[in-house]
């Protein structure tokens, strides 16, 4: 264990790129964190209110509006702190709460798309039989386990990594992320690696080929039926598919930040990605139920 430390705080380096902008940045970000709490608070509101919408989309969609306030409160509040403050030091407690909250995040939005996938596929393949499959017994069931996985999975890997020993506290971040506190570690990360491993290749195995199975199926079942069906099946997985892929890009994004030297992008370029995947669907889904003609109605009215 070569020149390892007990370090009890980590530096965040990635604040000392924004410089004198960081005021600029500070005013964007409390906007765009109101308008992210508001536009899902609202929502799930109108979900629990309107009677007609207590529906497993919707409520599908009220576990996916839940889990972004849920994520933006391990990034924001942190977030406009440092804009703001001369130092950038986080406790090793704190910290290890941010990658806690922010990876679960992660995966239960991974785990809420693919469920939304799988309710799209019985809804335009099997209509018949839909209302006995996507029972509430079935709804609740899907979106606990959603969040008791990424839970479970994640518990695991914080206790992988606070066994381990730092030969340096300085994080090129703007939030903690584990990836970035393992490679600081002098102590043997073997089991840090295989169970990331494994986490990654369980999710990918879990969300991603179902997904893309459920629309293979879905498009296999439309080429075959009238335009009207067509067009349903279209407004109806339109804009999943495009908060889906919004959420994977950013967290792609992330991870080859994570593998790859960025220094040579310019500043607000790294600090857009770095928080991309966190800020971007938040604000991006709450229009998958806009873009439904009923919801619009129903906000309407309540609003109106």
């Amino acid at each position: 264990m070569e020149n390892s430390t007990h370090f009890k705080v980590f530096r965040l380096a990635a604040y000392g790129d924004i410089g004198q902008l960081k005021y600029c940045y500070f005013a964007v970000v409390t906007v765009l964190y109101f308008v992210i709490i508001l536009a899902n608070a609202l929502l799930i509101g109108v979900i629990y209110i309107e009677r007609s919408l207590h529906e497993p989309m919707y409520m599908f969609l009220c576990a996916l509006f839940v889990n972004q306030l849920y994520g933006s409160t391990g990034l924001f509040p942190a977030f406009m702190f440092y804009l703001l403050s001369d130092t950038h030091d986080i406790s090793l407690l704190y910290c290890y709460l941010q990658i806690y909250v922010l990876y679960t995040y992660a995966l239960t939005e991974f785990s809420n798309l693919a469920v939304m996938s799988y309710d799209r596929y019985i809804s335009i393949c099997y209509p018949l039989q839909y209302n006995n499959i996507m029972t509430p017994k079935t709804i609740c069931g899907l979106i606990l386990l959603s969040c008791l996985s990424s839970f479970f999975l994640i518990a695991v890997i914080i206790s992988l990594s606070l066994r381990l020993q730092f030969c340096g506290n300085v994080l090129d971040r703007l939030y903690c992320d584990n990836y970035s506190i393992v490679k600081l570690a002098c102590s043997n990360t073997t089991l840090n690696n295989i169970w990331g491993l494994l986490v990654t290749v369980l999710y990918i195995s879990c969300t991603i080929c179902p997904t893309i199975y459920s629309y293979v199926r879905i498009l296999q079942i439309c080429l075959k039926s009238s335009k009207e069906t067509k067009q349903k099946a279209f407004n109806t997985c339109t804009p999943h598919i495009a908060s889906l892929l919004n959420f994977f890009f950013g967290w792609l994004f992330v991870i080859l930040q994570g593998r790859y030297e960025t220094a040579d992008l310019p500043p607000i370029l790294r600090t857009i990605l770095f928080v991309y995947f966190l800020i971007c669907p938040p604000l991006f889904n709450p229009l998958i139920a806009l873009s439904n003609l009923h919801g619009i109605c129903i906000i309407a009215s309540l609003m109106f």
